[in-house]
């Protein structure tokens, strides 16, 4: 079964910066989407960016565009999502999981998550 991994997570103050780092095997961040979600307490997970191994391309929900910055590095088989300016909306649990493109309908992998806390 494969499990993405995730890290980076941590406490930031308001406006602060993380970068998260989600690992995969070759040939997801090769031939894949990989997607990066959230989940706050009691609220649904949802989709926050996404980049296409394939072609590089990405995609960004409303409320963290110009704001987060996705990107891959394939000799580290890694995708990372470089969070700026956050907020105190922002903190969840962040999961990286593969789909087959960006509009994320069927994504797998899940895996353990990484917790982002904003707070002064």
């Amino acid at each position: 079964q494969v499990q993405l991994v995730e890290s980076g997570g941590g406490l930031v103050e308001p406006g602060g910066s993380l970068r998260l780092s989600c690992a995969a095997p070759k040939y997801i961040s090769d031939y894949y989407a990989i997607g990066w979600f959230r989940q706050a307490p009691g609220k649904a997970r949802e989709g926050v960016s996404c980049i296409t191994g394939f072609d590089g391309k990405t995609w960004y929900a409303k409320s963290v565009k110009d704001r987060f910055t996705i990107f891959s590095d394939s000799a580290e088989n890694t995708v990372y999502l470089r969070m700026n300016g956050l907020r105190p909306e922002d903190p969840a649990d962040y999961y990286c999981a593969a789909d087959r493109d960006c509009t994320l309908q069927t994504p797998w992998g899940w895996g353990q998550g990484t917790q982002v806390t904003v707070s002064q």
